[in-house]
């Protein structure tokens, strides 16, 4: 081991450290194109290669943010602007967003901000769950978008948190932009997109910091670019019921291992 900063690196990764490590970088690559949660994944396979859980949330935001470019630059022909707030405002939002949280975990425990992560997966699965099957079953008419400067607020607080922690940001953007009236599969490509930029906005941040285990990074990276293009070919091709269903179950399925895990 050796020492940055306070921070304890690793000196060497095992052959069955690097497999798992990818395994993980694939596994979660194609979760964040599909519904997000991919640091789920690769947070747990991080520190069980040996990192702390400040370092491995570092290194995972620097080596998931490639595959996510992927994902987004596949599923492109997919992104939109909300109904009242444009697509340029929304990549800008979260360029800015993504700065502001990296620089904040750089300087502060992450340790209160983790502790939320459950009731906000929670919150999101439970309210892209009914905006998109709750009114249609009432036989409601379709919600009314909020206010251009609500959804620029909740994007805001998104980006934050995804620079942060970031754990859960993709379904919490889902639901975000179902509830201003995107089209699930619009969504689910302009998902990508927002955070992705957020997220190589925060790697610059980190990368600047010395804070990063590179060569774990290098490896789970890997694998997140080739699950980021997978995940968003299957995005366009899957039935918009089968993704409904599957984007649900992820969020119940990532909660319950959160609250077992805290």
């Amino acid at each position: 081991m050796r020492r940055h900063g306070g921070t304890m690196f690793p000196e060497s990764l095992s052959l069955s450290s690097m497999l798992v490590l990818f395994v993980a970088g694939i596994w979660a690559g194609t979760q964040n194109a599909l519904a997000g949660g991919g640091s789920f994944i690769t947070l747990p396979a991080l520190i069980l290669a040996g990192l702390d859980p400040k370092l491995a949330n570092i290194t995972s935001t620097m080596a998931l943010f490639p595959g996510q470019i992927t994902t987004g630059i596949a599923g492109r022909r997919l992104v939109t602007g909300a109904e009242r707030l444009s697509f340029r405002a929304l990549a800008m939002i979260s360029l800015v967003g993504g700065v502001a949280g990296a620089a904040l975990l750089v300087i502060t425990p992450s340790s209160v901000f983790a502790s939320m992560v459950p009731w906000l997966v929670l919150v999101a699965t439970g309210i892209f769950a009914w905006s998109t099957f709750g009114r249609r079953r009432l036989g409601e008419a379709p919600a009314v978008p909020p206010p251009a400067w609500v959804s620029a607020l909740i994007q805001s607080v998104i980006a934050v948190y995804s620079g942060f922690f970031g754990g859960g940001a993709g379904i919490i953007t889902l639901a975000a932009l179902t509830l201003a009236r995107m089209p699930i599969r619009n969504a689910g490509g302009t998902k990508n997109v927002l955070v992705s930029l957020s997220n190589a906005s925060a790697a610059v941040v980190f990368a600047l910091s010395g804070t990063v285990a590179w060569s774990f990074a290098l490896i789970l990276g890997s694998g997140s670019i080739l699950g980021g293009y997978l995940g968003a070919r299957l995005l366009t091709v899957l039935p918009e019921r089968v993704l409904r269903i599957g984007v649900i179950v992820i969020g119940l399925l990532l909660t319950v291992g959160l609250f077992v895990r805290g």
